[in-house]
């Protein structure tokens, strides 16, 4: 029979969730809103869609991007190399998945500020969600030395 508490002494600290920002919550806003503008852009498709409103969420998402790169500078005891690791990888996948997105839109005739529009949306899309899993990961690791 293993004594537990020795094996409770061995695991490495874990970071203290309550002080990591909220990364998860403001990604998902941000893609919340990525997906407002994607639909209401590709609902009007192949017309020219009124551009407020994906500009509005657009600026809406970079902001709320660069609010969680602001948080994660910030935080000193995390396991950045899983952080890194993970979302390096992420991040070639979806880069990927996105330039066959914006492939399919500039197939479709997609062009000009429509054109514009959807290419950073893409863009904040491919960095929201390799964000999601690698901060998802990083944080249930333990810090790194």
């Amino acid at each position: 029979m293993t004594d537990l508490s020795a094996l409770e002494a061995e695991r490495p600290a874990m970071p203290d969730q309550d002080s990591l920002p909220p990364v998860n919550e403001v990604a998902v806003a941000s893609m919340i809103l990525i997906v407002i503008g994607g639909i209401y852009m590709a609902s009007h498709l192949p017309h020219r869609a009124p551009v407020t409103l994906p500009i509005i969420v657009l600026v809406g998402s970079a902001a709320l991007i660069g609010w969680n790169a602001f948080a994660l500078s910030r935080v000193r005891e995390f396991s950045w190399t899983s952080f890194w690791l993970v979302g390096r990888w992420a991040l070639l996948a979806y880069a990927v998945i996105a330039g066959m997105l914006l492939y399919v839109f500039l197939e479709d005739g997609t062009r000009g500020t429509q054109l514009v529009l959807v290419t950073l949306m893409l863009l904040a899309y491919a960095v929201n969600v390799p964000l999601l899993l690698s901060y998802g990961v990083a944080r249930y690791q333990p810090p790194d030395r």
